[in-house]
């Protein structure tokens, strides 16, 4: 098996396409990432119910570690039944400049099948609003991005909002745990990939704080 990662976007999607169907390929980036993703939102869907199929998901970031979980999360909606172009359509984007959409001329290669016939929208508060997605994934390397407004928008939109803030270290994490939780009135789904203290609200304990495994390093979008 040849594994590899770190390559940068350029690079990466690339090599992987070229050479996936001749040698056992691996890259950590894109598909490690989104197979502990995918089963994150398995176990978040035990908690809501509903199908993985019916879930609106939007990213924040659109470098290899987001199109790498998007690619995987469609390729599971369409084991459930839907098209390939049916579940793409469940997948958004949010980068460095704003919403993935069609009319955008600055798009990369590997972020074009995401950019869905949708007027633009240049910041993640808006996008929420519009989009509303049933859960919002952070592997954007940026800090605090998931703010409080942005957290008060999706439980607005959810009784069980799904948050996963994924970028490491710590430093870096869309949001804390505690965020996740007191911005959503206690109601979050919450992942991360960097550890958290426990956090504990009102007198009741929402997560203990441990050390986890972060599960990618950002990249650029």
């Amino acid at each position: 098996m040849i594994q590899f990662e770190d390559f940068g976007n350029l690079n990466a999607f690339r090599l992987l396409e070229k050479y996936q169907n001749k040698y056992c390929m691996f890259n950590d980036d894109m598909q490690g990432t989104a197979a502990v993703v995918l089963a994150g939102l398995y176990s978040a869907l035990r908690i809501t119910g509903g199908e993985l199929s019916a879930q609106r998901i939007l990213f924040l970031g659109a470098g290899e570690a987001a199109i790498g979980i998007g690619n995987l999360v469609s390729s599971a909606m369409v084991k459930e039944g839907l098209s390939a172009e049916e579940a793409r359509r469940n997948c958004w984007f949010v980068d460095s400049r704003g919403l993935v959409v069609g009319n955008r001329t600055d798009l990369p290669e590997h972020k074009r099948p995401y950019a869905h016939d949708y007027p633009f929208h240049k910041d993640l508060l808006s996008a929420v609003e519009t989009v509303k997605p049933t859960a919002i994934i952070g592997v954007s390397g940026q800090p605090n991005t998931f703010t409080p407004a942005v957290l008060t928008a999706i439980s607005r939109i959810n009784e069980r909002p799904i948050v996963f803030a994924l970028s490491n270290p710590t430093s870096k994490a869309e949001c804390t745990a505690e965020e996740a939780y007191r911005y959503t009135d206690k109601r979050a789904i919450f992942a991360s990939g960097s550890p958290f203290s426990t956090v504990a609200i009102d007198g009741q304990t929402l997560c203990r704080g441990r050390r986890i495994t972060p599960i990618f390093s950002p990249v650029s979008d």
